[in-house]
């Protein structure tokens, strides 16, 4: 999932000290009509570097010269929201077809000195993140955050990596400053407004200046296109053997798009598609053309005649439109390819730009992008992408099996167009896919209705509709209708008592205006489209809230958390993301105090009590801004004795300490006392010395987390001998997946990973990935006792675009009073007290299969649940090896490949055993799988 910074306020330009003007952007330029920035080399001097000095390359496509006096050439960090830093004044023009060199500074001594720049300054711009502007002004200019397209002062701006302001996406940057590789815009100066798709990371580095000149103002003539098929355009590899080549070819106008920013057609050989096979298929029979004239002019079905350019554009191959014409001789219809997702890059690459049916399943792997680009993250199959140290152990073969698997099932369901709808220009278009009353979810099937487009942009595979989707044309182009998931409540866990883990994501009752008024400082916020604040970004004086803009704000968002918690059942909830009141002078308990009230007045009478903070605590100066806390129902359980918080940890320095309560049910003995303790571990997000990422999977500060979940051990062995109950659960958020080192090093001190057992889905979302932050441990006496465990998948798998922190983002306002996306992460609720009864034997559809993969026999079983219970401990057997996998939930699927090694293999029999849990006692039942033998050849 691409993290993307919300979206400010437009600020203003300052010209030198003299004048505030209005900050405007460069107008895309996909003709190749303007001064464009054509390339950045970020990393001279460093170890490897070609150049000593970083350089900015302009570019000038026209066929007159661009005087440039004036104007200047800036940089800002790619978390500044000031001015930019030490403009570089120019002068002088660039070239008709030619270049101009900004030279700037130096990381070292490493490598050649630059050709003569014609501009040089000391600006110095990070190999990582940053934005560079090139502006008509000599003077440092603000820029506002955000995507920043449009036409005026700004003639062009490139913001990559984190950058908090781009053209639309930023740019795929260097990994750092040994990766001495440059951005690099497409030869011809073509700008689309999306710094993602114009710039590509190239290790061929080309400073060039006005001196090298342009072109030759009465150029040849151009040589006479040669006619190919779109066949030999494309090729068989994944660039096009005719690059550069001015070509001539036929072909059925299968998909086109005069709006939304393509502005091309893709044209399809006639005759060909249906049933493909990928077995012998080499050469796509479909390609992109570039070019307004066809895009607008010919209609799908036409039979065209294109003569253009051959090449490629980021990563897909296409034609450059020079002309067209419509053929009247009649053509062979194109038919779509009927076939399953390709899981390997040659492939898909056999059928860029072609017209698709896709066969099989599909499931919904992310939704996140929706709310920027109309774009759907979606992985063949029944399950969406899951992240690989949820499943396995980081850097463990079995970790790197998992993402290669995602790698072959992932594919983007685009919209068609390069819009961004959370830039400022077009928050008023409503969003595609995403529809008041329509769920667009997480791990949801995902049914294909109209043909696609197979073609490779925005650095991924895509599945394009056949013209741009829009809100108004849904029910005629929309090529996908999508499973309605969501559930009312979480599955029955059973038990007497229920504990929960919510994260309620960043709940601060005091708002951004209320801290700006008291403190006597001023916040920015996060904007709707219509300018109205929503939360709050940062606060002058570094302090505040982290919440809502308003009471307005805190009003949507609480009566989303609060009818989330109360329809979850529980009577323990341990909280996460809580303000921590006594950082704004306020009782510690104050915040925790109003969503207690909150969540009365919603359930008509005093059900919630709060276990009020103990009487020693850390210094507040080190003391979080969030904290944990505690909700419970009266009526079904009382606290015993006070809280403890884990005091005087290091460990604990940069995250929240853990908070414990002893419980006792209503009407229960010493003997039933149970303690929790819930948790929130030190993020993901960085670290550096041993808390550097390290790239096994795990993010930053996986130190810090290991020393907290030692820390954590100690600190439960200690709680429970004083609350005299060794009945234990840790909840909360561990900010580490279920198979990370965190974890475990709590499984090694013998406490039980209850969602495991239990098969329980996944409560996060990351980068288009699923995976378990939050948990609930239980040690082993508590653990006899647990009867049941589920995740309620409100948050996660919800578009962020229902979130309150979205509301009026769009001209389709998604948000409601609903418990749905009431946080981005999952709450867990399990059952406690009671024996569940004997499971019933499992339900299982199995079958097994032999088949050939190339000149090799493979022998694949394959398992599904058709139960309404879990299954644990799924083995699936065969004469060549044995899998097992933990569980399947109902609906869902085991599968598992063997290769044999051999050419030719016997009939034989596979078989799939599995088990219902029951305290121990699991009910079981094996099946036998008969298959046919094969030859390979």
């Amino acid at each position: 999932m691409r993290s993307l910074p919300r979206l400010g306020t437009s600020l203003a330009l300052v010209a030198g000290a003299l004048a505030a003007l209005p900050v405007s952007a460069a107008t895309a330029a996909p003709d190749a009509t303007g001064v464009v920035i054509s390339e950045a080399y970020l990393s001279g001097g460093s170890a490897g570097a070609a150049y000593t000095n970083k350089f900015v390359e302009l570019y000038n496509p026209t066929s007159a010269p661009v005087d440039v006096t004036g104007w200047s050439l800036q940089y800002r960090s790619a978390t500044g929201t000031g001015a930019g830093t030490n403009p570089v004044t120019l002068s002088g023009s660039v070239p008709a077809r030619g270049h101009y060199l900004v030279a700037g500074g130096s990381n070292g001594t490493n490598g050649a000195a630059l050709p003569t720049p014609d501009a040089s300054g000391s600006i110095n711009p990070s190999g990582t993140n940053g934005t560079l502007a090139l502006v008509r002004t000599s003077g440092a200019v603000t820029l506002p955050t955000g995507s920043l397209t449009g036409s005026g002062s700004v003639v062009d701006l490139l913001g990559y990596g984190s950058s908090n302001t781009f053209e639309t996406r930023a740019a795929t940057p260097p990994t750092g400053n040994t990766d001495v590789r440059s951005l690099n815009r497409a030869a011809d100066g073509r700008d689309t407004d999306d710094n993602a798709t114009d710039f590509a990371l190239s290790a061929t580095i080309t400073p060039a200046n006005s001196a090298g000149g342009g072109t030759d103002p009465d150029p040849e003539p151009e040589p006479d296109p040669q006619d190919a098929t779109i066949a030999e355009i494309q090729g068989t590899g994944d660039t096009t053997p005719l690059a550069g080549t001015v070509v001539t070819t036929t072909g059925v106008v299968t998909a086109a798009y005069p709006t939304g920013g393509f502005r091309g057609a893709f044209v399809q050989t006639a005759g060909t598609g249906g049933d493909v096979d990928l077995s012998t298929q080499r050469a796509s029979d479909g390609v992109f053309v570039f070019g307004d004239a066809l895009a607008s002019g010919a209609r799908v079905g036409d039979h065209v005649e294109v003569t253009g350019t051959a090449g490629e554009f980021n990563g897909q191959t296409q034609v450059s439109l020079a002309s067209f014409r419509v053929l009247d001789e009649p053509a062979a219809a194109v038919k779509p390819a009927t076939v399953a997702y390709p899981r390997t890059e040659a492939q898909r690459e056999s059928l860029e730009g072609m017209l698709v049916a896709p066969q099989g399943d599909y499931t919904i792997a992310d939704n996140y992008d929706t709310n920027y680009f109309g774009s759907l993250g979606l992985a063949s199959g029944t399950t969406p992408l899951v992240a690989p140290t949820e499943v396995a152990r980081p850097g463990s073969p079995e970790a790197a099996a998992q993402a290669a698997d995602n790698a072959a099932r992932a594919v983007t369901l685009d919209d068609g167009a390069t819009t961004n709808f959370n830039s400022a220009a077009n928050k008023g278009i409503p969003l595609p896919y995403l529809a008041a009353g329509t769920q667009v979810r997480v791990g949801a099937a995902v049914t294909f209705t109209e043909p696609v487009i197979l073609d490779y942009r925005f650095d991924g595979w895509n599945f394009q509709p056949t013209e741009q989707l829009t809100a108004a044309n849904a029910d005629a182009v929309q090529p996908a209708t999508f499973e309605q998931t969501r559930t009312s409540a979480p599955a029955d866990v059973g038990g007497r008592v229920k504990i929960a883990s919510f994260n309620v994501l960043n709940y601060f009752p005091t708002t951004g205006e209320d801290y700006a008024a008291s403190a006597g400082t001023t916040c920015t916020y996060y904007t709707d489209r219509d300018g109205n604040k929503i939360t709050v970004n940062r606060c002058a004086d570094g302090s505040g809230p982290r919440g809502a803009a308003d009471a307005a704000n805190l009003a949507r968002q609480e009566v989303k958390i609060v009818t989330a918690i109360n329809a979850l059942g529980a009577d323990v909830v341990g909280l996460e993301e809580i303000e921590n009141s006594v950082v704004f002078g306020q009782d510690r308990d104050a915040a925790l105090a109003t969503l207690t009230a909150a969540l009365n007045e919603a359930a008509g009478s005093q059900v919630w009590d709060y276990v009020r903070s103990p009487a020693v605590l850390p210094p507040t100066a080190d003391q979080d801004v969030i904290r944990l806390a505690f909700v419970y129902r009266k009526a079904k359980v009382s606290t015993v004795g006070a809280s403890k918080v884990l005091v005087g940890s290091p460990a604990f320095a940069n995250a929240r300490e853990p908070l414990a309560q002893t419980f006792v049910p209503t009407g229960g003995t010493a003997a039933d006392r149970f303690a929790v303790i819930v948790n929130h571990f030190k993020s993901k997000g960085s670290g550096d010395g041993d808390d550097a990422d390290t790239g096994d999977g795990q993010g930053g500060s996986v130190a810090s987390r290991n020393r907290q979940a030692t820390a954590l051990v100690e600190f439960a062995k200690q709680f429970s001998a004083e609350a005299g109950t060794d009945q234990l659960f840790l909840s909360g958020d561990f900010n580490s997946y279920s198979a990370e080192d965190p974890v475990q090093i709590l499984k090694d001190a013998g406490y039980v990973d209850l969602e495991s057992r239990y098969d329980a889905d996944e409560t996060y979302l990351f980068d288009g990935q699923v995976g378990s932050l939050d948990h609930v441990y239980a040690s082993p006496a508590a653990a006899a006792k647990v009867t049941g465990l589920d995740v309620w998948n409100i948050n996660s798998v919800e578009p962020i675009a229902n979130e309150y922190s979205r509301f009026n983002y769009n001209a389709t306002n998604l948000y409601d009073e609903s418990p749905f996306r009431s946080s981005d992460h999952d709450p867990v609720v399990v059952g406690f007290g009671t024996v569940r009864p004997t499971p019933p034997a499992p339900t299982v559809r199995a079958t097994a299969r032999a088949f050939c993969i190339g000149p090799r026999a493979h022998v694949a079983v394959y398992a599904y649940n058709d139960g309404a219970g879990r299954l644990d401990n799924v083995r699936l057997t065969t004469p060549y090896g044995t899998t097992t996998r933990p569980g399947i939930a109902p609906r869902r699927a085991a599968y598992a490949l063997f290769a044999t090694g051999r050419r030719v293999v016997p009939a034989g029999q596979a078989s799939v055993r599995t088990y219902a849990y029951n305290d121990g006692n699991p009910a079981s039942r094996t099946y036998t799988l008969s298959y046919a033998g094969v030859s390979c050849r």
